[in-house]
């Protein structure tokens, strides 16, 4: 509308006789605050220069200075010709965009022109914030390190470099204490015993109970429909026979839903302490039995032997040391002996490949259909 009544004025104009001047002189006025009103207009006359033209050279010249700048410092510090020339053929790539070119993103640009702003850009943070920040950090995080590796030295000693068998090993020397002093263990967990032969043996009994074995025992419950009533017969019974009978359609007394039931699942034998492992006496001769679906009767075996496995290993470990025979003896030496005894015969390594053996049946384990 603005173009329209500009062009009507212009041919009025050129019309009048004797006023034409004065005429003329006040369109032009309104031509140029049509211009100052729309700076973005491309009606502009070949000489004149556009304010936003002005600002964009010399915005483009203060960019062009820093970056001569930069590329002075840089080839100040590199002795590499190869550098300066490609950070001289960055400025002519640069210098032949336009303004609204300049801020690009890395992936707005070409490759050449992301090469030319990283050599610009990043290596200069190297060069000169980089290395600063790192020689400042460089101390504090060896401090860090040291703390840490000496916090984890004490609260959990040898966890990140101790080997699984180790652990085992460890256990096995501990029961054999515990069956000729029946107090270790116990003493173990209150914290009465403090040297570092100790401690290492609580450390190995947490792992086996919270590494080994309590994961996979609530991984293969919760992948049932087991319920409480039969979990809690599971666990109280050190002793289980699964036995194979007739098969009758009724309900599974471990899921509860109807299934061709053909095993019998006896549990029988005392309640234990799972820390002390010390037996109750208290209804010793108790049993159950329970009729379960075939998939009840496999998660009951799995689950039954990696339960119980701790307290089984006790009970042999106690046998071993009733059947030595060898009175008046220290203990330590006892047990070293006993203890040497079983690993040279291969004994340690049996049951260490039963634990995994344990493991990998609740590993690979499949879920109930």
């Amino acid at each position: 509308g603005k173009r329209k009544r500009l062009n009507t004025s212009v041919l009025y104009d050129s019309d009048e006789s004797e006023d034409s001047d004065i005429l003329v002189r006040k369109v032009f006025a309104k031509r140029q605050c049509i211009m100052d009103e729309d700076e973005s207009s491309e009606e502009q006359q070949p000489d004149k220069t556009c304010p936003t033209e002005n600002v964009s050279i010399s915005r483009k010249q203060k960019v062009f200075a820093k970056l001569k700048e930069l590329a002075k410092q840089r080839a100040a510090r590199s002795s590499c010709s190869s550098e300066n020339c490609e950070d001289s053929n960055g400025e002519a790539e640069i210098e032949e965009e336009p303004l609204c070119h300049l801020p690009l993103t890395p992936t707005e640009v070409s490759e050449t022109d992301s090469d030319s702003m990283k050599d610009f850009i990043v290596e200069e943070e190297d060069d000169d914030d980089t290395e600063h920040v790192k020689s400042q950090n460089q101390p504090q995080q060896k401090d860090l390190n040291t703390s840490n590796s000496e916090l984890l030295a004490y609260y959990i000693p040898h966890l990140s470099r101790c080997d699984h068998y180790v652990h085992f090993k460890r256990i096995v020397k501990a029961f054999l204490i515990n069956a000729i002093d029946d107090t270790f263990l116990s003493s173990l967990y209150d914290g009465t015993r403090q040297k570092k032969y100790a401690q290492d043996m609580l450390l190995s009994l947490h792992y086996l109970d919270d590494r080994f074995i309590q994961p996979r025992l609530e991984n293969l419950v919760s992948r049932s429909r087991w319920k409480d009533r039969y979990k809690e017969r599971v666990d109280c019974y050190p002793d289980v026979r699964i036995i194979l009978k007739n098969p009758k359609n009724i309900s599974c007394q471990a899921c509860e839903l109807n299934r061709y039931c053909k095993f019998n699942v006896l549990l029988s034998g005392k309640l234990y302490n799972s820390r002390t492992l010390e037996a109750d006496d208290f209804m010793s001769d108790d049993k159950q039995v329970l009729k379960v679906g075939v998939v009840c009767a496999n998660r009951t075996r799995v689950y039954h032997n990696l339960k119980h496995f701790k307290y089984k290993l006790y009970v042999d470990c106690s046998s071993i040391t009733e059947l030595d025979g060898v009175e008046d003896e220290p203990v330590k030496d006892t047990v070293e002996r006993l203890f040497s005894g079983l690993e040279d015969s291969g004994w340690i390594q049996k049951r260490y490949n039963d634990l995994e053996d344990y493991m990998n049946d609740a590993d690979s384990f499949q879920e109930e259909k």
